[in-house]
């Protein structure tokens, strides 16, 4: 009998929970939607962290990774999801994990992913970012595979955007991957490719006027340029 009344116990016990953890999905499914409403980021991801203790999910791991990447919370984002390459990853997870280990400078570990992506799909904005991961780590020969991917696939309507200046502008992806082609120009030899690393940088200009970065690039050229022909003159 004693046996039997534990069974009953442990049986209304197991209800009880499975009941009280089913009211606790609804409430935070209901409470994730009000949010969204609301446009509230952070309970936001309260409501889907909740959800995910509930009722864990890969699905639910990655849009709450991408939601932290969303807000610029990047290492967030990646203690969510980890930094491992899994074939099994989705897309989503995929960038997560590519943005914001290039965000959090470990380039080195960003490429993988940006190159998973750019395996999935040929993308010249994918190739962008690789291009430049590559000329960061002095990898010039993967750099100018994808700069000249993307030279060739780049269309009128890609944009690039740019944070260096406060107010933030966007330059056509053809004249962005142009940029990229002349410092890898000039990082090939730092003195005899001055001259064709400008002459790019020009190019480059023509398609794009506002590309303030250019004119930062250039003018650090010319100054360098200066100041290797007053190094090589003869002292009086």
């Amino acid at each position: 009998m004693k046996k039997l009344f534990g069974v009953v116990l442990l049986t209304i016990s197991f209800m009880a929970s499975a009941q009280t953890n089913s009211e606790l999905l609804k409430h935070y499914e209901a409470y994730y939607m009000q949010m969204k409403t609301q446009g509230d980021t952070h309970g936001i991801i309260n409501a889907m962290t909740h959800l995910n203790v509930l009722s864990p999910s890969q699905a639910r791991k990655d849009t709450l990774a991408y939601i932290y990447m969303s807000e610029n919370q990047y290492m967030q984002a990646l203690n969510t999801i980890g930094i491992k390459q899994n074939a099994s990853d989705s897309d989503i997870a995929v960038e997560i994990k590519a943005v914001s280990l290039k965000a959090v400078k470990q380039g080195e570990l960003a490429i993988g992913h940006f190159e998973e992506l750019f395996k999935r799909e040929q993308n010249p904005l994918v190739a962008y970012e690789l291009a430049e991961l590559y000329i960061q780590t002095k990898k010039l020969a993967e750099a100018d595979k994808h700069i000249a991917f993307g030279l060739a696939n780049s269309k009128p309507d890609m944009k690039k955007a740019y944070y260096e200046t406060q107010t933030p502008y966007e330059v056509p992806l053809n004249a962005a991957f142009m940029y990229l082609n002349a410092i890898s120009t000039y990082s090939k030899d730092k003195k005899v490719n001055i001259d064709a690393a400008v002459d790019i940088l020009d190019a480059a200009l023509k398609e794009a006027p506002n590309f303030n970065l250019i004119n930062i690039s250039k003018n650090e050229l010319l100054r360098q340029k200066q100041a290797l022909q007053q190094a090589t003159q003869p002292k009086n």
